[in-house]
Formats: structure tokens, sequence, C-alpha cells
């Protein structure tokens, strides 16, 4: 059986992890969940925090459950470092850059979450020092992208720009989350550079099958050849409802 990653689609942390897969060719099983359904998420079994994503291994009885999406970034990385391409450069200090990087992607993505709770809460009830908190957050971090790939040596960000790395998967998820969600609108023309280093990434085969859409429960089995398109419209949920939970 392939590996099963349960997600919260079109969680942005659960992207970074299928992207990596989906470029090494291992193959996994798709389980949607939303981890606030008590009577029906199998979150709180494998992950004592309840968040998602999780990544497990049906074949192997003593397998331990491995959350949340950064550390199974470098699971993938460091288990399957045999398999093409390895997304990292194999020099520490480099390395350490891309898995910075991607701190700050998952920083981006967790501002955007806390901003939108705390923005849905009845309006006498939110606190506006917080809400500008989480935005100044976001402005930076993008700012951040925006710095990096306009310093780049390459097409990648990290080292001579030869190699992509879990950085740039991180980056086009996070810029990716923002654009689909629609909370930066002019993001795109304040960041010119990001914008078009972004939509070149976002071309590619693997990070165009895993863009985020509205959705319904499914689970799918995806292989290095084909990704199984099964979501619908007709019974959708909103894009941060189905975000990581903090």
């Amino acid at each position: 059986m392939p590996l099963k990653l349960i997600s919260a689609t079109p969680s942005p942390y659960a992207r970074m992890n299928r992207i990596a897969m989906l470029e090494k060719g291992i193959p996994f099983e798709l389980q949607n969940e939303i981890p606030w359904h008590k009577s029906e998420t199998q979150t709180p079994k494998y992950n004592p925090l309840e968040k998602l994503p999780i990544l497990l291994n049906p074949d192997d009885p003593n397998f331990e459950p491995v959350y949340d999406s950064a550390h199974i970034q470098d699971y993938i990385v460091q288990k399957y470092a045999d398999k093409a391409p390895r997304l990292l450069t194999g020099n520490l200090d480099l390395d350490l850059k891309a898995r910075q990087i991607l701190v700050l992607a998952e920083g981006v993505m967790d501002a955007f979450v806390l901003e939108f709770f705390e923005s849905a809460r009845p309006e006498e009830k939110q606190s506006q020092e917080w809400i500008e908190r989480q935005r100044r957050k976001i402005n930076g971090g993008m700012r951040a992208f925006d710095e990096l790939v306009r310093s780049r040596k390459g097409e990648y960000l990290i080292g001579d720009g030869q190699t992509m790395t879990i950085a740039d998967i991180a980056a086009v998820c996070a810029v990716g989350h923002i654009d689909f969600a629609g909370v930066r609108s002019e993001w795109s023309e304040q960041y010119p550079e990001l914008c078009k280093w972004y939509k070149g990434m976002d071309e590619r085969a693997n990070f165009a099958s895993t863009r985020p859409v509205m959705f319904d429960i499914k689970t799918n089995t995806v292989t290095a050849s084909e990704v199984k398109a099964t979501h619908r419209l007709d019974h959708r949920y909103i894009v941060t409802c189905t975000a990581r939970t903090s």
C-alpha cells in the first residue's frame, strides 16, 4: 500500500508535502479531513496536538505517525534521499537556509489562519491589535520572499539557483495560498518579480496539480504518473476552514 497523507485540502501545509512526494515519485494516498468534526476525524488518533497534516505508512504496523508539515517534509527528504530530486543541496549552510525559508513560509501561513479566525469573531470581540500584528507578519513574509527572488542567482532560491529545494516548494505554497484566498489582492503589483517567479514555478506539473481548490471530502490515491482529480464544487468548504489548526 502507498503512504497515506491525512490533509485538510486546500491546506498549503500539506501541499508542500504532496509536491515533495510527487517530485520524488513516492506513491501516496490523500485523505481529506476537517479536524473539527470530532465524530469523523482520525486526527487525534495519530497526533495528540490534533493538527494536520499527518503521514502514515499502512504497511508497517510499527510505523509512528509523522507530523506536522515541516517535519513531514524533512522525513520525506531524509527517508527518500535516494530518490531524485533530493530537494536539498547537500551543503549544510545552504540546506539550513532552505529550512529557514520553510519556517518563513509556515509563519506566513500561520499568520493568515490567525488573522482569518480573529476577523471571523463578532466585531465587538475582535482585537484589532492582534489582526494588525498578523497582517504585518504576512506583509513582512511577502516582502522577504520578494527579496529572496530578486537576489537569487538562478531559477531557484538557494545557492547557485540550479537546484530546486524545499525552500522553493514552501515559498510557492505560501504565496499561492495568499493569492488563492485573495486577502492581499495588491501583492502581484507590489512585488512583480516575486509574481513572475511564482507563476513560473506554479506552472510545473506537480505544482499545478496541487493548486488549492474548493473541495468535497474525498480519498484518492496519487501515483508518480497520475493525480486523480476528484474535486467537486457542489458542496464547497471555504479555504481557511481547512487550513492547519493552531
